[in-house]
């Protein structure tokens, strides 16, 4: 993979450093990420990063774009993880295969981050389906569980993938609002609680005909390609990335460089090749966690404090 032009991973690094790290500690407290980090974000571009110029994006690759992910990470991981999901919808929207009305009425202020999405895409699960959609007078009715929103209350829209009749996927954008059928449970988590995870409940939803993104055949193996799996490799190392630059240069850096480059090679390789890489992300995480709070000291079980965030989202990132 290529090195990222320096300019976009400079901005992406001065809003880690300048606006989300400063006040992460008092982020992991709140019950929502602060509109203000994400309006800073959307300021840079940064919600159309991986759409292509031509239609108001930044036209990012795969290597800027995860290079862009891990300076966000480090800096705030529940920003960057309420941010991450926006690219779903973005790059949904951008597909030749989504219908022009979809992408002229919403594509370009969700390059803005005018609007802001999130992503349900529990259709892709293996096995016995959680979430259905159904042809229904008018639309598509959705019925099951989502037990993973993010975002929620921060977001406009939501990319719903659901299985549909004879083993396909329905891809529909629903308003991400309260609506007759739809019921919202709050889930509390242990790190980035204020990214505003939830798990939603499709009881007859109906979503009108024209938010059909698409229809297409199940297959179980699309979800595991290694380039669609590398960027959430990035949160890893953006953790990693912080906890080294808070105890200084040391042994660390030549881990996170080799967990890296193991990372972008994965992504030619197989499955295997790209869970192992993710799985190696997430332990040097947690062991660069560990190793901040024994460099901090005593002051490292001080509520407050950046240690025990940071190993709490290493915990976070070993199950995402």
């Amino acid at each position: 993979m290529t090195p990222a032009p320096p300019s976009i991973l400079a901005t992406a690094r001065r809003l880690a450093d300048e606006v989300l790290f400063p006040d992460a500690a008092r982020v992991d407290g709140l019950d929502a990420v602060p509109a203000a980090h994400l309006d800073a974000l959307a300021a840079e571009g940064l919600y159309g990063a991986s759409v292509s110029q031509q239609v108001g994006g930044l036209g990012l690759d795969l290597p800027t774009a995860c290079g862009v992910t891990e300076e966000l990470a480090s800096g705030g991981l529940a920003t960057a993880f309420v941010w991450l999901q926006h690219r779903g919808l973005s790059m949904m929207l951008a597909a030749e295969s989504t219908p022009a009305e979809l992408r002229d009425q919403w594509l370009g202020s969700v390059c803005q981050g005018k609007v802001r999405g999130g992503v349900a895409l529990t259709g892709l699960i293996p096995g016995p389906p959680l979430l259905r959609a159904q042809p229904a007078p008018g639309g598509w009715r959705l019925d099951g569980e989502a037990p993973w929103v993010t975002g929620w209350g921060l977001i406009d829209l939501l990319l719903v993938v659901a299985r549909g009749p004879q083993d396909t996927l329905v891809t529909l954008i629903l308003d991400a609002a309260g609506q007759p059928g739809l019921s919202v449970s709050r889930q509390r988590l242990a790190a980035v609680d204020a990214s505003v995870t939830v798990r939603l409940r499709f009881d007859g939803v109906v979503v009108p005909t024209e938010r059909l993104a698409g229809q297409q055949p199940f297959d179980p193996a699309e979800s595991l390609r290694p380039d669609r799996l590398r960027i959430n490799g990035s949160l890893a190392l953006g953790l990693a990335s912080r906890c080294g630059r808070l105890m200084g240069p040391g042994p660390l850096d030549d881990e996170l460089a080799a967990c890296r480059t193991r990372l972008d090679e994965a992504v030619d390789a197989d499955v295997a090749a790209m869970a192992q890489a993710r799985a190696a992300a997430s332990a040097l995480a947690v062991r660069a966690a560990a190793a901040l709070a024994v460099w901090d000291g005593s002051t490292s079980i001080a509520a407050g404090q950046h240690p025990p965030r940071l190993a709490r989202e290493a915990l976070f990132l070993l199950v995402f």
